[in-house]
């Protein structure tokens, strides 16, 4: 299978035999572009349908496709469950124990069975350690759980930011988003109902708007303060009080309030954000499937964490640039109740726009489901890829028989409802029918082994063992109270600034220096709050800001900085040495003109005095901006592509990755058209020679149409599809060669004929061994780890310097007891 590895052909089985009850040669190999058009999966408990998803996921991070996966039902995280030495003792933490017991073993036995269960199993489907090796190489794995600490938690804060621009520019997607949004988070308090008409719906989806139009972010403290006095002074025609009186806003506040304040809402609020661009990928720019674990929420938790990461991927792809390759896959295991018909949970809106919109932006979508009677039909529809296994009832294979007819329809291609329906009741277990609309008609397949080990469910202390070594730093609540539970009140209470210093009564050091006229002082706000005052102190530094402009007319680049600098300023011959400062990881915004009230003052140099220094330090400044700064962007010879003025490069091989797969899925559907152009005519020569073999042939006719769904012969025809080649015509040569081949075993008096057949049976081999060469060359040149990237510098020009302030600047420090000082500013 090594061959196929990197080409975008998903490995999923081997094609089947309903009627004999038997594989077929070739493999059922699923072309990821047609998971653009979605997919659907369809069966009851111990369908296999599982297992398959797995597979296609496995396959997915084979091929380098980053995944984000809801798991409610806790199935998924055996996804990180790959052992590449398929040793007993990598089983064994692992292992049931009640598996073990029921069979009367010990652990250790047990996790010797298990691993040679799976050696085999791995090799009767053409895989080995170095498959699975392969997967783990290609993609890193992890398990969030939100609400919980057990794997990597998840922050929710930063989905309460303001949403990109490209989104708030689409009014649609826009309302979409705070309607979304609204509806989430009045679900975690118990309250329902159609944003048409619910009047907390309403104002919350007012609030959002005003509040991220006007590009602040939120969160749900200043929600709850918003709540009881909203930036607004009407609602519609009606007068806020009219429409939502302050008594009942004030009850509405109190709920998010004893949300906020429950200890269980802690676990939300530190973690790693949801933020879809970096859980997709590692900080290596390694492609990632990301495992939400959501078993452990009940059902209120499970709905607001479902509708809040589908909005949040409906703001990603609306950053994202359109492409025809497939770009991420967003899987959810068991939609049930996320998506019924009649009924409008929080989920249900998001998920059905990004059926609608998510394919030009390179998102494929899988859903499953073993409750098919409760899903929406007409949603679905939008799926051009369902996999269906084996039922439970009558009522649901009708209902799947309806979906795959609108889904058929929508496509606008054909349907047979009738054979669908008796194969459908023919189905055993890990046995498959694929209704693609991108073929020519169904295919029936049996799943293929998993290289993950499918244990089930994962405890607690598990999943805790799979968390990564080293954890993201947990984000800080930027709250009014540093995480605290504000208090409610009837007016917003607006936190109080730094007071300016008083003259008369302040303590002797802490009054800043009087200073001649244009020189600025600004101060740097301290980090956390400050319990004794005496153990801070303010040192003096001076500040340079300047705006740097750059131009590259080789990349057509125009791109401006700001740039803050600090350095320390001593009474030295030279006070100030640009070159020993640093560079700040804050903004001019984030500095005040006043200091806080009995803090120390370090002594000032006395060169900070005076004025005409200064004007020295601005040309110094400069001509060290010219001498040190320049913008560093990266170079791709092969794909001639170059970076963004602000792209890491973690990002920027994201692109080129991206970029690689376009052009690789363009030079494999060509090669794909080739190859099918001479398999077509070869196939037209056996046909010709079908008279020697009358009898054989006719035979081989009448069991092809029993079993016309299952095609593949060989891995040429797998890996070429059946939409590329013509399915009659591939249908009677490979039943043809094999029909040929028995009835010239049978009769001496034809060995003409069987030359001939032997002969195109040779053009056959040929032809797979030359598509085999073709397609490694493919692999070797489209793999994005070995594209080579260099840094590619754009210089400054003097005239694009231009020096906006040069000012003194009191940096916050915390006393230490040895005499020392250490920052205090974040």
């Amino acid at each position: 299978m090594e061959h196929f590895e990197k080409l975008g052909a998903f490995y999923l089985g081997k094609p089947y035999d309903l009627i004999n009850s038997r594989q077929q040669e070739g493999y059922l190999l699923y072309d990821s572009r047609d998971l653009l058009t979605h997919g659907v999966c369809v069966g009851m408990t111990g369908s296999g349908k599982t297992g398959l998803c797995v597979a296609l996921l496995e396959e997915a991070a084979i091929d380098k496709v980053p995944a984000i996966v809801i798991d409610p039902k806790g199935d998924l995280t055996n996804l990180l469950l790959s052992f590449p030495g398929l040793l007993p003792e990598d089983f064994l933490p692992w292992i049931n124990e009640d598996d073990a017991r029921k069979k009367s073993l010990s652990l250790e036995d047990y996790a010797r069975d298990q691993a040679e269960t799976w050696r085999k199993g791995l090799a009767d489907w053409g895989q080995d350690g170095e498959r699975i090796r392969l997967m783990r190489q290609s993609s890193d794995f992890c398990v969030y759980t939100p609400g919980s600490s057990a794997g990597i938690p998840v922050s929710i804060l930063k989905s309460f930011a303001a949403p990109p621009k490209a989104l708030l520019d689409d009014a649609e997607l826009f309302l979409d988003h705070v309607a979304g949004t609204a509806a989430s988070l009045l679900g975690l308090v118990g309250i329902g109902g159609d944003s048409a008409l619910s009047r907390e719906s309403i104002l919350l989806s007012t609030i959002l708007t005003k509040i991220w139009t006007s590009g602040q972010d939120l969160d749900l403290a200043s929600l709850i303060s918003l709540i009881q006095d909203p930036p607004l002074e009407k609602i519609g025609i009606m007068d806020l009080e009219s429409f939502y009186p302050a008594k009942d806003r004030f009850n509405l506040a109190l709920q998010f309030n004893n949300l906020l304040a429950s200890p269980n809402f802690a676990a939300w609020l530190s973690g790693e954000p949801l933020d879809i661009g970096q859980i997709l990928y590692a900080p290596t720019g390694k492609p990632r499937i990301a495992i939400f674990s959501i078993a452990h929420l009940d059902e209120t938790w499970r709905q607001f964490f479902v509708s809040l990461i589908l909005n949040q991927i409906l703001s990603w792809i609306r950053t994202q640039s359109g492409t025809t390759s497939l770009r991420a896959l967003l899987y959810m295991d068991e939609i049930y109740g996320y998506f019924p018909p009649v009924e409008n949970p929080p989920t249900k809106k998001p998920l059905l726009t990004l059926l609608k919109q998510a394919r030009a932006y390179g998102l494929g979508i899988l859903l499953t489901t073993q409750n098919p009677v409760d899903l929406d039909y007409k949603g679905l529809s939008n799926a051009g890829t369902w996999f269906i296994g084996r039922l439970q009832t009558e009522r649901d294979k009708l209902r799947v028989l309806d979906g795959l007819e609108a889904a058929s329809a929508a496509q606008g291609s054909g349907f047979d409802r009738a054979s669908i329906d008796k194969i459908l009741s023919g189905l055993g277990n890990r046995i498959f029918l694929m209704h693609n609309v991108h073929d020519d008609q169904p295919t029936l397949f049996e799943t293929r082994w998993c290289m993950s080990y499918l244990r089930g469910p994962l405890t607690r202390s598990q999943i805790q063992m799979l968390k990564p070594k080293s954890q993201p730093r947990p984000m800080v609540s930027s709250g009014p109270l540093n995480g605290a539970t504000p208090a409610l009140t009837s007016q917003v209470q607006p936190l109080p600034f730094t007071s300016a210093k008083q003259a008369a009564g302040a303590e002797p050091g802490t009054m800043p220096p009087v200073l001649p006229q244009g020189i600025r002082q600004l101060y740097l706000p301290f980090c956390g709050q400050l319990n004794d005052l005496a153990a801070y102190l303010y040192k003096p530094a001076i500040l340079g800001f300047a705006q740097l402009g750059f131009r590259d007319s080789k990349t057509s680049l125009q791109a401006n900085q700001d740039k803050l600098f600090f350095t320390d300023i001593t009474n030295d011959v030279f006070p100030v040495d640009w070159s020993k400062g640093q560079e700040a990881d804050w903004t001019m915004a984030d500095l005040a003109d006043q200091g806080i009230d009995g803090i120390q003052m370090a002594d000032l140099p006395e060169p900070a005095a005076l004025p005409k220094n200064y004007a020295t330090w601005d040309r110094d400044f400069a001509a060290w901006l010219y001498q040190t700064q320049q913008l560093e962007l990266l170079h791709c010879p092969a794909l001639k592509m170059y970076s963004a003025a602000k792209e890491s490069e973690r990002d920027f091989r994201i692109c080129l990755a991206q970029k690689t797969k376009e052009i690789r899925d363009e030079a494999v559907e060509n090669l794909r058209t080739k190859y099918a152009a001479k398999l077509n005519g070869l196939s037209e020569k056996i046909r010709r020679s079908e008279q020697a073999v009358e009898r054989e042939a006719e035979q081989a006719k009448q069991q092809n149409a029993q079993t016309a769904i299952s095609l593949g012969a060989t891995i040429l025809s797998s890996f070429l599809g059946k939409k590329r080649i013509s399915a009659s015509s591939l249908g009677r040569a490979t039943t043809t060669i094999r029909g040929a081949s028995r009835s010239f075993k049978e009769k001496s008096d034809v060995g003409r004929a069987k030359e001939t057949v032997e002969a195109y049976k040779a053009q056959l081999q040929e032809m797979e061994d030359a598509f085999k060469i073709e397609s490694d060359t493919l692999a070797a040149q489209f793999d994005p780890d070995v594209i080579e990237v260099n840094p590619y510098p754009v210089r400054l020009l003097k005239t694009n310097i231009q020096v906006r302030a040069v000012a003194l600047l009191w940096l916050p420090c915390r006393k230490k007891p040895d005499g020392t000082l250490e920052p205090a500013w974040r």
